[in-house]
């Protein structure tokens, strides 16, 4: 017997809307003086969500496919890892390019909270 699908058609119903609402917003964004403020905060919002789509889709397809289901919690963290590996290779590089210039306190925050990152990988390896 075939289990029932959960799926709820609301959520098909405000992501279609959804999309329809950020291409109007797309094209408004070509064309008016912005507010670099509310700006950086719908580009997270936007990551965020791109983030959550992908890996509810990730989960949906393994439980499609019958592979063992991943948390969208861990498939998120996975995400982050797999972000935070391609964002310190490329600070490396930028760290080693003699064009670039960098504020001190930011990169003393960002070694602060590498050497805390590093205390607890090490405790997960």
């Amino acid at each position: 017997m075939k289990s029932k699908s959960h799926k709820n058609p609301n959520v098909s119903v405000r992501v279609n809307s959804a999309i329809k609402e950020l291409r109007a917003l797309q094209n408004l964004l070509q064309f008016d003086d912005l507010d670099p403020r509310a700006m950086g905060d719908f580009r997270d919002a936007l990551n965020a969500v791109r983030n959550s789509a992908w890996a509810a889709q990730q989960a949906s397809a393994n439980k499609f496919l019958g592979h063992s289901p991943d948390s969208m919690a861990s498939l998120l963290a996975a995400q982050r890892v797999r972000a935070a590996y391609l964002l310190c290779r490329s600070i490396g590089a930028d760290l080693e390019a003699d064009r670039i210039s960098f504020q001190r306190g930011q990169l003393a925050e960002l070694s602060g909270v590498v050497r805390q990152l590093a205390e607890q990988l090490k405790e997960k390896l």
